[in-house]
């Protein structure tokens, strides 16, 4: 088996068409789209069936371990028009100090990703179509990881790159979009201000718009979270996913990937609830849910110290809403203070740095096993969406002369 193989092996593909998420008309494959007709993401639809019969599980099992190993399930026609950085399965994580009873809990690193977060799944297969379909110039709005993953992907499909951010986005994130060849633009205002300036921008500059859920193909990047999830707990799936919510593309994603898996027999038995995980200060989903409302509303004032999350409006809301209701899941928010003292708990308990919005799945979990929502025999995922070295740390000041004797009964 050469590492390679997903990547130069020809396989057959099995998209059929694609429709809108809210109103189910159809759209011809093959074709670049935006939204649908309503405005609203497009699904992309495929002969499962016949993907069923054209590839096993235990043929996946043979293929190298990157998550192109899920082809079939994947959208991108010609192997040519793969643009891949090495996109790795990410470890499950077993965390042994961080349950409250028996049901066993798991950190999933997405930060081993390529450019150290989960958005370059959504992007890796979004850029890859883009270059199937002939795009040349893109354009995202971001708080910071989707930026530097377009960057990243962008580039190596000889794209070119623009990148709008909100002016307080993590500096690291800035720089390492500079740095990775994209026009890079610090923005006085949140994302979907970004937003704004790249749909204005469509007409004038002639740029495929990448905005979260904008373009149908991130959600079958993210998926492949599912189809990873399913093969790594060997098609018994846990019973709860904590999933850090913003744009919502991931929670989207991977409802749809175990429905997919559900519909030609090869995850049986119930599907996990889907938990969302919003901040306090920015929570436009737990709102909605909270009401019983299908779609959600601008959250004013948003902010929060996880800045992947601070998302005040999202065009797929109805999207993670109905995964969240039709899985048993909720939306739950939590403060920045305990995000802090999440992430700071799972670095001295595990020994794992997580990110702040992988860090406040954490602190939902604490928060709902006291609410009762959770139970302590429930097995849990948390995800950790990107590096933890992508944020700002605490600092860390102590300092010895070493010129003096050292005192080290004192240290």
């Amino acid at each position: 088996m050469h590492h390679l193989e997903n990547l130069t092996t020809d396989r057959p593909t099995f998209v059929t068409h694609l429709e809108c998420g809210l109103k189910g008309d159809r759209y011809e494959a093959d074709k670049l789209h935006g939204l649908s007709q309503v405005g609203r993401p497009l699904l992309v639809r495929y002969d499962l069936a016949a993907a069923a019969r054209a590839v096993s599980k235990d043929d996946l099992k043979q293929r190298p371990a990157d998550f192109w190993r899920y082809r079939e399930f994947l959208p991108v026609r010609k192997t040519e028009n793969i643009v891949s950085l090495g996109e790795v399965l990410t470890p499950l994580i077993p965390c042994d100090a961080l349950k409250t009873g028996d049901g066993e809990m798991f950190i999933k690193d997405e930060g081993r990703l390529p450019t150290g977060s989960f958005k370059a799944r959504g992007l890796c297969v979004a850029v890859s179509m883009a270059k199937e379909l002939g795009v040349k110039r893109v354009a995202i709005p971001t708080n910071g990881n989707a930026g530097a993953a377009l960057a990243a992907y962008g580039k190596r499909a000889g794209m070119e790159v623009f990148v709008f951010c909100p002016a307080d986005t993590p500096e690291v994130n800035v720089r390492e979009i500079a740095a990775q060849g994209a026009k890079v633009y610090r923005v006085n205002g949140l994302i979907n201000d970004c937003g704004r300036i790249v749909g204005q921008g469509k007409e004038p500059m002639q740029w495929f718009d990448f905005s979260t859920l904008k373009e149908p193909y991130r959600i079958e990047g993210k998926k492949t979270m599912g189809l990873e999830l399913a093969e790594q707990f060997d098609w018994q799936l846990p019973d709860v996913i904590l999933y850090p919510t913003g744009g919502g593309t991931g929670l989207i994603g991977m409802w749809k990937a175990f429905q997919e898996l559900q519909s030609i027999g090869w995850i049986t038995g119930k599907l996990p609830r889907m938990v969302a995980v919003q901040a306090t200060g920015c929570a436009p989903i737990v709102r909605a849910y909270e009401q019983g409302a299908e779609f959600a509303e601008l959250f004013p004032n948003a902010h929060t110290v996880a800045s992947g999350i601070r998302v005040p409006v999202a065009v797929g809301d109805f999207l993670m809403l109905r995964a969240v209701r039709e899985s048993g899941g909720f939306a739950v928010a939590v403060d920045d203070d305990a995000i802090l003292t999440a992430r700071a708990e799972v670095a001295q308990r595990e020994g794992f740095l997580m990110c702040p919005e992988g860090a406040a799945t954490y602190a939902a979990y604490k928060q709902e096993v006291q609410s009762g929502r959770i139970s302590k025999s429930e097995s849990c995922v948390l995800f950790n969406c990107a590096s933890g070295l992508k944020y700002e740390l605490p600092p860390a000041d102590a300092t010895l002369d070493c010129t003096q004797p050292i005192d080290y009964a004192g240290l």
